[in-house]
């Protein structure tokens, strides 16, 4: 039988800024600001800076690496090396992670579009008033279509394919991202008072050092990167094999990391300006996006562009993150059940459906129903994020020291380039990163129960 014909990136630039925008979404624009806030400012950003200069920079080699070794996306990926015993769970847990993130991170992106359009038509003090976003949330209709709005744009750029579809937006989107980024930031620096807070986000405090800040720092890494979500896998799948991974990988890392920054310069120094560096609303966690900054919008001068240039900024972000999460996913369906892009997309897009209204029913009709004392919602992003993905990017790691070997797998990233960091690689490897994903996991399981606080 005629083996398919793989879909391919047309280039480096398209696998870098697919990537990228793999890594460029929530996680960076809100996520990364708020556990700044709460875990020291400066002292939060420098261990990140060191931990996805090692750790994070090792675990995109090894994923991208892998899936140019394998031509195949993470269940076909594991199978490629023969019996791997209990190993091969790591491949099917890769691949369903971003099944069961894709739902929900699209109802988050529904209500970033709900904000965008209120942004244009409405006042920024009526968005800023209490109470907004509570009622929004437990709108279920109005949250259900703006949640099938956004999985539908999701899903016509996947149908469009790897070449038409997901790097034609990437390279559209991300370079607008970036623009965005630097504009409202450099805004929002330039505010009376937000000095205090670009030193509070720069400049390392050593007394606010503490073990948590470098669990948070460990896990945002994880979110921020992509780390253990089947999608560099499948996208290092579609890399041309002379494509330099260090350098790409390097690339990456680098954009990642400057757009968390720009966000952290975004939102810390602007909560600095209008509410004096408030505690409270500094490490107020998912509603610092909602509730927070549309208060911050209002007492601005020009609030309502300030307002529509952000969330146009992260709705971009969110797009190319859930972009790169569904294109996993139908990848495996590909892959691994022969089906058609076409049906693949359309299976995928019926599960993100069914997924995505458990979440926005969470929240309204069904809002008295919880696991773990938790919101759906909050569930999902609780089990993929702190359970699963630590297990699956351990099994990644037990996989190339143990099945593959070492020397092996650094051959396949020497046979394009030269691979300057190897040594950090192959110690990271063997001896950190095994180590720090289990951390991950207990210390999010025990904070999920309330044995500790994070």
């Amino acid at each position: 039988m005629e083996q398919k014909q793989r879909n391919t990136f047309s280039g480096k630039m398209g696998f870098v800024l697919s990537a990228a925008g793999s890594a460029v979404g929530l996680g960076n624009i809100w996520r990364f600001p708020y556990l700044a806030a709460k875990y020291g400012g400066g002292i939060f950003l420098l261990i990140y800076l060191i931990l996805v200069a090692t750790f994070g920079y090792t675990m995109i080699v090894l994923e991208s690496a892998l899936g140019r070794m394998t031509l195949k996306s993470p269940v076909g990926a594991y199978q490629h090396f023969g019996k791997t015993g209990f190993l091969k769970f790591g491949g099917w847990i890769n691949a369903i992670i971003p099944i069961l993130i894709v739902p929900y991170y699209s109802v988050i992106g529904g209500w970033v579009l709900k904000y965008l359009f209120e942004y244009f038509r409405s006042d920024p003090k009526a968005i800023a008033a209490d109470g907004y976003f509570g009622s929004f949330m437990t709108n279920g209709p109005v949250t259900e279509f703006w949640f099938l709005v956004f999985t539908l744009i999701t899903a016509v750029v996947i149908y469009m394919g790897v070449q038409n579809g997901v790097e034609r937006v990437s390279k559209a989107m991300m370079p607008v991202l970036v623009v965005l980024a630097v504009v409202v930031a450099i805004y929002s620096v330039t505010r009376p008072g937000a000095l205090a807070g670009v030193k509070y986000f720069l400049i390392p405090n050593f007394k606010d050092f503490s073990w948590m800040t470098v669990v948070s720092a460990m896990g945002q890494m994880f979110y921020s990167l992509s780390i253990a979500m089947g999608i560099l896998v499948t996208f290092g799948s579609y890399m041309k094999k002379d494509l330099d991974i260090e350098k790409t990988t390097e690339q990456v890392e680098i954009f990642d990391t400057v757009i968390a920054v720009l966000a952290g310069l975004m939102i810390i120094p602007a909560v600095f300006a209008f509410n004096g560096g408030d505690p409270e609303k500094l490490k107020a966690g998912p509603s610092l996006m909602f509730i927070s900054l549309p208060q911050v919008f209002a007492s601005m001068g020009l609030g309502k562009v300030v307002g529509v240039a952000f969330f146009l900024l992260v709705a971009l972000a969110a797009l190319t993150s859930s972009i790169a999460l569904m294109e996993s996913a139908v990848s495996t369906f590909e892959d691994e059940l022969g089906w058609s892009r076409k049906k693949g997309t359309i299976i995928c897009g019926a599960i993100m459906i069914g997924l995505g209204t458990l979440s926005v029913l969470g929240y309204s009709a069904w809002s008295s129903f919880t696991v773990l004392r938790m919101q759906i919602l909050d569930f999902f992003d609780f089990l993929t994020n702190s359970v699963m993905m630590p297990v699956a990017a351990f099994c990644n790691c037990v996989l190339v020291f143990r099945v593959i070997g070492i020397d092996r797998f650094c051959a396949e990233v020497e046979s394009s380039s030269k691979f300057k960091r190897k040594p950090v690689f192959r110690f990271v490897l063997k001896y950190l990163a095994p180590f720090f994903t289990i951390i991950i996991l207990i210390s999010s399981v025990l904070n999920a129960f309330g044995v500790i606080h994070m």
